[in-house]
């Protein structure tokens, strides 16, 4: 039973319960506002970088991908399920006999003989229904964030496979250039060996790089291969990824300030919104375990009909007693209360943490930016001299072969190197999309 200071302590917050209840919903529906926002900025979640392919790819994606669409339906199947959980349970009818003699069996022998009809229905506390439905929604809300920040991982393993296509399609383009190169400089080596200005060592020199770059041309081709089975499985596609990757794209444009990409973050981040509504939700069934304390009742009316005399009506009123208090109320209330603080804590953990991991993109931007135009401005054009210089050299026999074919290979390898800092940037730029919440493009018009 409850003890009589726990009753008058119930009875004295009810009303401030009440009023909670009225603020609760008031931010309730304010969520709700906030969701149906965010769901207006969620069509607008594309790359706003690289090609417009990558855009159809993605939205392909959106369409097909089997786990999206699982955690879709599961998300719509908790949005049908809430007002279920609000509602009433299922009322009982019957039939019934009462106080037949059982040595006749006959209805008239006893005047308390009758045929019953009775009808029952179970009532749970005041607002017990409007919290369990409260929860279900915010249950099947906290699903639809989910599937938000599905979406975004997605866009971004699909954007960095696509960067990673288009880079690796042009490591095998200079591996052909290099081979083709090789090729051209062994032929060279051949004829000056065989006219008795040449050295052997050269043609062996050539032969050895030739192998290695045909190595190297075998593996470009194992990881292409990857990373279309990647894609076609994102995709869902049966068949295999044939089309080619990016193998152009634009230089990177200014990115907005850090402090606009960290207020943007904890505004439109799916997980941090997950989150809060996860404490609205933890909140609503510390509610629910308060009313475990309070009685359900059970309400039941019974029709008894007797022969030749007059019939009878009945009603009973019947109520929990939370005789088994410290295993049943309070355990559910203590339960509830530390999950709303794991909720809380959660919460603040990953608030503090986003902006450390946006700082991180944005350093890996700016390192990649920094080796980028040192490459293509500085070491490419050294190298391009370089490699002049040696082949001018080479051919008046002040270089030998193997310094001279160096050269030249070094130019390529170094301007493929400038290309993959390039793509690595534009990989970074979705990895910043998922931790923001929307894309880069939309942050001027949300300032």
């Amino acid at each position: 039973m409850i003890p009589i200071r726990k009753v008058y302590s119930l009875q004295k917050s009810r009303a401030a319960r009440a009023e909670r209840g009225e603020a609760f919903c008031y931010l309730y529906r304010w969520w709700l506002c906030s969701f149906f926002l965010v769901v207006a900025l969620f069509f607008i979640v594309r790359p706003s970088f690289g090609s417009s392919r990558l855009t159809t790819l993605v939205e392909e994606a959106y369409h097909n991908n089997q786990d999206l669409l699982s955690m879709e339906k599961n998300a719509q199947a908790l949005r049908a399920e809430a007002p279920f959980s609000g509602s009433l349970q299922d009322p009982v009818v019957g039939i019934g006999v009462l106080n037949l003699p059982v040595d006749t069996f006959d209805f008239d022998q006893e005047p308390m003989t009758q045929k019953q009809l009775f009808a029952s229905q179970k009532f749970p506390w005041f607002g017990t229904l409007d919290l369990r439905q409260q929860a279900s929604e915010l249950k099947a809300l906290e699903a639809d964030y989910q599937v938000r920040s599905k979406r975004l991982e997605i866009a971004k393993i699909l954007a960095g496979a696509w960067y990673d296509l288009g880079f690796v399609g042009q490591g095998l383009e200079v591996n052909e250039n290099l081979k083709t190169i090789v090729t051209q400089v062994l032929r060279v080596a051949e004829t000056r060996y065989a006219t008795g200005e040449g050295l052997q060592q050269d043609i062996l020199a050539g032969q050895v790089q030739h192998s290695e770059l045909i190595d190297e041309g075998v593996n470009l081709d194992i990881r292409e291969r990857v990373i279309r089975a990647q894609i076609g499985s994102l995709l869902n596609r049966g068949d295999v990824f044939e089309e080619e990757g990016p193998l152009a794209i634009e230089e990177l444009t200014k990115l907005p300030e850090r402090t606009l990409l960290n207020r943007m973050a904890i505004q439109l981040n799916p997980m941090i919104q997950q989150r809060k509504v996860a404490i609205d939700r933890a909140k609503v069934e510390v509610a629910l375990a308060e009313k475990a304390y309070l009685p359900d009742f059970d309400l039941r009316f019974a029709y008894g009909e007797r022969e030749d005399l007059p019939d009878f009506v009945s009603a009973t009123v019947g109520m929990t007693v939370p005789l088994w208090q410290s295993t049943r109320q309070d355990s559910k209330l203590a339960a509830a209360e530390k999950r709303l603080t794991a909720a809380k804590k959660s919460l603040q953990g990953l608030r503090q943490t986003l902006p450390h991991s946006i700082d991180r993109v944005l350093a890996e931007i700016a390192g990649a930016r920094e080796s980028y135009t040192l490459l293509k401005e500085a070491l490419a054009v050294q190298a391009a001299h370089l490699a002049d210089a040696s082949l001018s050299a080479y051919s008046v026999g002040k270089v030998e072969f193997d310094t001279m074919l160096s050269a030249r290979i070094r130019l390529l390898r170094i301007e493929l190197k400038a290309e993959r800092y390039k793509y690595q940037i534009f990989k970074k730029l979705a990895e910043l999309e998922e931790l923001i919440g929307t894309n880069l493009s939309s942050l001027e018009a949300l300032k």
